[in-house]
């Protein structure tokens, strides 16, 4: 309570008084999330409001003159909102974003299972009870009245969050059937939050999943869109526990059938005592929480990008697989980044901010140290992959450390000999750095070859750039006199 007290005495939530003076029977309330957040010492930035007892073209009206507004939900009173003295919002140093300002509602679904399948009633004079009682878990069914300091908690979602569980207001298949997201909601929230799912809820997802991919009329009832949100912000929040709940839950089952034939696929025991295909990614995803890891790269956010990589790193293993005189998966990792990639647009992943093509570019050079082990890489190309700022070079290192120790031969201890070669190769490119990321240029451009040697414009003209590039980053070559020199003395004008 007191710090939801605390929370609205913020300049920007000063708009409130006004707007209780303006209309004295008004009621608001702080709902949703945010309430949820609070009490967990949650980082937020979603503020939601319910108005009651004001029209909704009297608080339109009235919010334009107080700063920023826009209707967003013409028929059911939902407003964006954002007062002049808006300032970062000081809970968690979450920047501000504009508030929902809504009347009170209730919402009766189509029982098709899709969010917009919905005829929504909003009612300024309908109790803040009804409208609770439409939402979708206990614990974001909560309403702060501020004008009575009250905590509205119907449903006992206060008990919920202090015993870290899911759970849906209402009979679960019946929540879940207005809206099939609501079950990749839940999963996220039990990453996010990391929560339990209470059994009631858990069978009706586990009853209910192969329903995500109906459709209606020709269009998915899901929305794409809104499944990538759910599934990157439950990978990103907690990897490893994501790819279990969408494995168990059946999510997997019926968005990415694909992955299933990782289970049981076997993989060769002296290098893989770990199991099978499915487990050796689910250990790569619990890597990226061990101290080993983090002593190696830091505490930095790990990217989705690198999460999905690692997610489909392997997805081509069961495809290729090869029982000669050992277990083969040649070209597993184009393999399996072509499938992964194809899977991610499928599910319209980038829609969530995730970059589809760089994700599938990692999965695909994830074997980089295995391809070098007999000859150092080339300079050109430790330039191209950890110098390049369109590349994603650091993750890349990250893909390759979390492989390798999921990578368990039989003594229990992974082998990074070629990582930390890879990583001794990128060390000595450094000192040649003068800047951050970017290499000294190159000595020579092509129109100073073509001219020198009167040539024209053409593939040999690359070919020729490329070999004084890797002279230039061994340190063999430093002026444009040693690089024609070179070019001469190896006769390849």
């Amino acid at each position: 309570m007191q710090k939801l007290i605390k929370l609205l005495q913020q300049k920007q939530f000063s708009f409130i008084k006004r707007l209780q003076k303006a209309f004295p029977p008004s009621e608001v309330f702080l709902v949703g999330g945010i309430i949820r957040d609070v009490i967990l010492n949650r980082q937020s930035k979603d503020y939601d409001f319910v108005v009651r007892q004001v029209p909704i073209n009297r608080l339109q009206a009235w919010l334009k003159k107080q700063g920023w507004m826009d209707l967003v939900g013409k028929n059911f009173g939902v407003l964006k909102f954002l007062p002049h003295n808006a300032q970062p919002i000081t809970h968690n140093q979450q920047p501000t974003e504009p508030f929902d300002i809504a009347l009170p509602r209730t919402e009766h679904a189509f029982d098709t299972g899709g969010y917009r399948d919905f005829k929504v009633q909003s009612d300024a004079k309908l109790p803040i009870e009804k409208d609770l009682g439409r939402r979708d878990f206990t614990i974001n069914a909560l309403a702060y009245d501020i004008k009575n300091k009250k905590l509205i908690d119907l449903f006992g979602g206060l008990k919920d969050i202090k015993d870290k569980r899911i759970k849906t207001v209402g009979k679960p298949e019946q929540r879940f059937r207005e809206d099939y997201s609501r079950m990749l909601r839940a999963l996220r929230f039990a990453c996010q939050l990391e929560f339990k799912i209470e059994p009631k809820t858990w069978q009706a997802i586990k009853k209910l999943m192969k329903n995500i991919n109906n459709k209606n009329g020709g269009d998915y009832i899901v929305p794409r869109e809104t499944i990538a949100k759910e599934m990157a912000k439950a990978f990103t929040a907690n990897p490893a526990r994501a790819f279990g709940l969408f494995d168990s839950s059946g999510a997997t089952k019926a968005l990415m059938p694909e992955m299933l034939k990782m289970k049981g696929c076997p993989q060769p025991k002296n290098f893989h005592s770990e199991g099978d295909v499915w487990k050796h990614t689910l250990i790569c995803l619990k890597n990226l929480e061990t101290t080993a890891f983090k002593k190696e790269f830091g505490k930095e956010k790990n990217s989705p990008e690198l999460i999905f990589a690692l997610v489909i790193h392997d997805l081509g293993k069961p495809y290729t697989i090869e029982k000669l005189d050992r277990l083969r998966f040649n070209n597993h990792d184009a393999v399996g980044a072509d499938m992964g990639e194809s899977i991610m647009k499928r599910l319209k992943i980038s829609s969530a901010g995730v970059d589809v093509d760089k994700a599938a570019w990692l999965a695909r050079k994830h074997m980089i140290v295995t391809h070098t082990k007999k000859s150092p890489m080339k300079k050109t190309t430790l330039e191209k992959y950890f110098f390049n700022e369109l590349l994603p070079g650091r993750d890349l290192l990250k893909v390759t450390y979390a492989d390798i120790m999921a990578t368990i031969p039989p003594n229990g201890r992974p082998d990074f000999t070629e990582y930390r070669s890879l990583k001794k190769q990128i060390s000595k490119l450094k000192g040649l750095t003068r800047r951050k990321i970017n290499l000294p240029p190159e000595i020579l451009d092509g129109d100073e070859i073509m001219k020198k040697f009167k040539l024209s414009p053409g593939p040999k003209i690359g070919e020729l750039k490329n070999l004084l590039r890797e002279e230039q980053l061994k340190g063999n070559i430093k002026t444009k006199k040693q690089a024609y020199a070179l070019l001469k003395k190896e006769g390849r004008t």
